[in-house]
Parts: C-alpha cells; sequence; structure tokens
C-alpha cells in the first residue's frame, strides 16, 4: 500500500512539481492550500470522520496566499488526479503577524517566513497529516533531508541549487519531525523543477517565484503596520553614533540594520542603519565600517542534532541571502549562545536567525538577540 503523504501547495512551480515528483515516487499524494482566512467564507468537510474548515469562496489576491495561488493549485491537483484541500488557518495567520508588528514596533527585524514553517508549515500542517491518517507531510522548499543509514538519524542540509537553497528558513523546525518531512525538489536546479513542471503539462510551470511576504502586498511594511495596528508617534530623529542629531524620520519602523537607501535624507556621503531604538524613537546611523559585529547573541535555540561541545566551531549566516561565516561558538545556557566570527560580520539585525550549519547540514539555530 502507498504512503499517503500531505503535501503544502502554493500553487507554485516548487510545491507543483513536488507533487509530480511525489506522485511518480508512487506516495499517494494530498494536497493542502493554507489560506490566511481574512476575507473568505468557511464551511465544513468530513474528512475521513474528521470535520475541518473548508475554505469555499477565496475573494482576494495577496503574495502567496492569493485567491490566484489557490485556484492554481486546485487546479493542479485536478490535473494531477489529487485530493486537495483549502483549509482555514487565521488563527496561525494572525500569531505569525502579530509577531512581525510586534517586532518591528520593538525596533527589531523579524523573520515571518522562518515562523510561517516553525507554526503553519511543519505545524498546523503535520497536525492535519495526523488527522488524514498521513505517514509523511511535504513542501516544495530547496532543502534535503538525508537518512544515515547506521544509526537511522535524519538530518536537514542545504538543498542542492545553491542559488535557491531554502535551509536557512528551516531551521526552527522539530527535530523528531525529520523522518516524516519530504522534500523532493531539494536535489534538483530551479531549471529542471521547471522543465518537471512543463513535462507534466502544469500551466504553472513558467509562474514567476514570490517574494513578498504573503500579507504584507508590494513589500509596504509601514503600510501594513499602520493598518494592522494603528501606530502613530513613531516619528523621530535620525542621529550618529555620538547622539548628535542628522535629521528627522517619519516612523522608525521603516528602517532595519543595514540599511542605505530610502533613509529620506541626503547626507552627502553614504550613511547606513546601525540600530533602531523604539523607546527614543531615534534610528542611529554611521559608516559601513560600524556595521561590524565581532559577537553576536543567540536565544531560544532549536537544535537538529544532538547538543553539540559547549564551545565548538562551524559555518554560520545571520540573513537567508548572506554567505554563511566561519565562527565559533560557545553555548552559555540551555536557550542561548555567543558566536565569534573569525572576521566581524556585517549588518546583524536582532531579531533575525542565526543559523550554524557543519559543511551543508543544519546544525540548528538562534534567534539575534543583539550584536
Amino acid at each position: 500500500m502507498a504512503k499517503r503523504v500531505v503535501l503544502a501547495m502554493s500553487g507554485g512551480v516548487d510545491s507543483s512539481a513536488a507533487a509530480v515528483l511525489l506522485h511518480r515516487q508512487g506516495y499517494e499524494v494530498i494536497g493542502l492550500f493554507m489560506r490566511s482566512g481574512e476575507t473568505e467564507k468557511t464551511a465544513c468537510a468530513v474528512i475521513d470522520g474528521g470535520l475541518l474548515p473548508v475554505v469555499a469562496t477565496p475573494s482576494h489576491k495577496q503574495g502567496c496566499c492569493s485567491a490566484e495561488d489557490a485556484a492554481d493549485a486546485r487546479r493542479v491537483a485536478d490535473e494531477l488526479g489529487i485530493p486537495f484541500h483549502s483549509l482555514n488557518f487565521q488563527d496561525s495567520f494572525t500569531r505569525i503577524k502579530d509577531y512581525f508588528a510586534d517586532e518591528y514596533l520593538a525596533g527589531r527585524t523579524p523573520n515571518p517566513c522562518v515562523q510561517c514553517n516553525n507554526w503553519l508549515k511543519f505545524g498546523k500542517l503535520w497536525d492535519f497529516a495526523q488527522q488524514v491518517g498521513a505517514d509523511h507531510i511535504a513542501t516544495g522548499h530547496y532543502a534535503r533531508i538525508l537518512k544515515d543509514e547506521p544509526s537511522g538519524e535524519y538530518s536537514l542540509h542545504c538543498g542542492n541549487d545553491p542559488n535557491k537553497d531554502q535551509s536557512y528558513v528551516l531551521f526552527g523546525i522539530r527535530r523528531k519531525l525529520l523522518g516524516r518531512i519530504l522534500l523532493p525538489v531539494g536535489e534538483y536546479q530551479k531549471p529542471a523543477i521547471r522543465e518537471f513542471a512543463q513535462e507534466a503539462g502544469l500551466r504553472v510551470a513558467q509562474k514567476k517565484d514570490s517574494y513578498e511576504i504573503c500579507f504584507v502586498p508590494n513589500d509596504d511594511y509601514a503600510g501594513f503596520l499602520k493598518r494592522y495596528r494603528g501606530h502613530e508617534g513613531t516619528e523621530g530623529e535620525f542621529v550618529d553614533t555620538a547622539g548628535n542629531v542628522m535629521g528627522q524620520h517619519d516612523g522608525y519602523e521603516k528602517f532595519t540594520v543595514g540599511q542605505r537607501k530610502g533613509l529620506g535624507v541626503a547626507f552627502g556621503q553614504p550613511k547606513f542603519v546601525l540600530r533602531v531604538d523604539a523607546e527614543s524613537r531615534q534610528v542611529v546611523l554611521g559608516d559601513r565600517e560600524d556595521l561590524a559585529s565581532a559577537e553576536v547573541r543567540i536565544d531560544d535555540l532549536n537544535w537538529l542534532v544532538e547538543t553539540p561541545p559547549q564551545n565548538f566551531e562551524c559555518s554560520v549566516k545571520v540573513r537567508y541571502q548572506q554567505p554563511s561565516r566561519v565562527c565559533s561558538v560557545e553555548i552559555t545556557s540551555e536557550n542561548e549562545a555567543v558566536i565569534i566570527p573569525e572576521e566581524p560580520i556585517l549588518g546583524v539585525a536582532p531579531g533575525q536567525a542565526a543559523v550554524l550549519y557543519d559543511g551543508d547540514r543544519v546544525l540548528g539555530g538562534g534567534w539575534i538577540q543583539s550584536a
């Protein structure tokens, strides 16, 4: 009997190709589209004896969770002849939006994609899989999960396409789930994935990738925060590292560490955001070399391996699109660690994730508290 897998289908080419690959590998695939539930009406359906909310009338376009994406995902499922469900996960999306707003209004730089993976794609997705008697869950992420045959241990690794690798955003998944997760596209380069979709006759084969946060259309973070929280009074001063006033800004939530463009004030030479102080509403500016961090403190650690020694060396990424750097790591408590890079790292932003690697294997990671 074929093993059953629930696949998170976003309507994009990656998850659609994942459906093709899993189907070819002999899995019984069930597609699931996760909706934010902002404007749609919901009904209920019985699935394998369980009552679940099913989205009936998707009605708006928004990032990677739009009505158009839901329709594309359903069409792909129909073309492949696999069951498909579109469920309302409004509560989980609300949690992600609250986290996003709280972090920005605290002067930090959030990473909602990591939290979405932790709470939703590898949280609620597994809950649903258990309800329908599935053995596995799957997504279209560019990463790999490998099994060590002698020990039976599963480990998370970078995808084979270095330009698309998404292992960074998966560091927070639960270690015990690794043996239940399938990441079929991680073995391939992006052009091959589009080719699989094209050969299967899927019209999403050439669909553009989505880079927006699904609940922030047009990357308008400030606009989202104003609509979502209705906040006022975040304007303040640009200051230099000595506290001297350099100008005025109209909202500290519009800035993040390392930012150079879009400051709204001309300084005669490039200036970078070094720090955002929510309490004083000041945005501290400096030169590029002022961005260098010789120490990074992280907390809320999540390990995908047995807890390593108190002191060890590995590679660390402090942002998704930045290259990894060789660092020494000291675990200072059960939940905290200090990272010392061989050479200072530029633009380390509190609120982002620091992910630790041994070669292409993800050891784990944590959230940057200070640098």
